[in-house]
This record gives C-alpha cells, structure tokens and sequence, in this order.
C-alpha cells in the first residue's frame, strides 16, 4: 500500500503522576509524529506544563489541555497544524467534566484530522459522551484518526458508536492495568482511506512504569495530497 506515513501514539499518562523520566525516553524511542495524551495536565499553571511535557518529548503542543479537559495533541515538527479546536461534553452533577481536542494537520501534502478524547468512568455517562463524541467525528471530510481511553472494551456501546464507520485492529490487545493487562479499553480508529501498517501495544518495562496504561501505536499510510 502506498501513501504518507504518519505515526500516532496514544496514551493515557495517568496525570503524570508515575515515573515520567521513563514516560518521556519511551516518547522519544517511539518517535510519534502525533502524540495523543489523555490525562494531560488541565489545572494551575496548565499551559507551562503542557509545553514542559512536549518539550521533554522532543514534540510541540498543537491544541488541548485545560479546554479539552485534560486531552492534548502534540506533534512533531514534521507536522504543520491548521486549525484546532476542543469539545466538551454536558455535565453530569457531581462527575468530572470531559471533552475532546481536534486538530487538522498536514504532512508532505497529505492532510487529516486527529482528534483524542477520554470518556467516563460510569457506563451511564459513556453513551451520551460517546455519541457528542462521534457527531463531531463525522462532520470531518477526509482522513480522519480518533484516539481515545474509552474506559470500556470492544463489546461496549460506546466503543461500538466511536467505531462505526472507521477501522481499527480486529485483535484482542489490553491496555489496561498497565501491570497487568486485562482489559482492552483504548483505542485508535482510522477512516477506511487511512491504511494501519502496524497497531501496536507497547507492553515495554518503560510504559508500565510510566503510567496504568499501556499506550497504542500505530504506523499509518495516508492519502497522498
């Protein structure tokens, strides 16, 4: 299959509350040239740290942070982002607020448009977040890459509504706990033009010490502009 390579990292870096000397050197090893984050810092002082974590990652930010809700895009300077934007979903009294990062980008004349998202805990809340999620998803013409933590696995009505439409990996990869994987509950999910060369899940001492998930790689071929 021919096309723009592009590589795409996503993970779920549990508020970089572990060990991120060891989350950064397995960034830098993997070389994304988008780096999906959930967790991503969204508090005090969010921008500075932000910009801390890609600059140690050798990577810039493109969007996300406290406007997302903790999810955040950071790419390499390979990529060249357009226009960018962050979604939140309603809030559920008492629950965490959450939302999605957009991002359009463009790479050796390929173009596509990436989006990352962290849905809810509570399986109650995870449908109605799901389907905002995937409204939005759809208005995007063109390549599209959608990386989240879902916090359900391949059989879930969430994951069912974010899939439709788009492909992923057919294998039974866990992500989660990190110590020991048992649960598949991140994913990555391209629109059918995009092709997957390689979908992986780094299972390296590095990323499980660097967080409770394990992150998901994958080497892409996009549309030649």
């Amino acid at each position: 299959m021919s096309g723009v390579p592009l590589r795409v990292l996503s993970w779920n870096v549990h508020g970089l509350k572990d060990d991120r000397a060891a989350l950064v050197a397995l960034v830098r090893e993997l070389a994304p040239d988008v780096l999906v984050v959930q967790e991503a810092p969204r508090r005090f002082r969010w921008r500075a740290k932000c910009a801390a974590l890609a600059a140690e990652c050798g990577l810039v930010v493109a969007a996300g942070g406290l406007p997302a809700l903790g999810n955040l895009l950071l790419v390499s300077l390979r990529v060249a982002v357009g226009a960018t934007w962050c979604l939140r979903y309603p809030l559920t009294p008492g629950r965490h607020l959450r939302g999605a990062v957009f991002a359009r980008g463009r790479v050796r004349g390929a173009s596509f448009t990436v989006s990352g998202s962290h849905l809810a805990t509570d399986p109650n809340e995870r449908p109605a977040q799901a389907l905002h999620w995937k409204t939005e998803l759809a208005r995007q013409e063109g390549p599209l890459i959608a990386a989240a933590d879902l916090n359900e696995g391949p059989g879930g009505g969430a994951w069912r509504t974010i899939e439709d439409g788009l492909v992923t990996t057919r294998e039974d990869l866990p992500t989660f706990p990190a110590s020991a994987p048992s649960r598949r509950i991140d994913g990555l999910f391209v629109s059918p033009e995009v092709g997957i060369e390689r979908y992986e899940i780094i299972a390296a001492d590095r990323a499980r010490a660097a967080s409770d998930h394990l992150p998901v790689l994958a080497d892409l071929l996009l549309p030649s502009g």
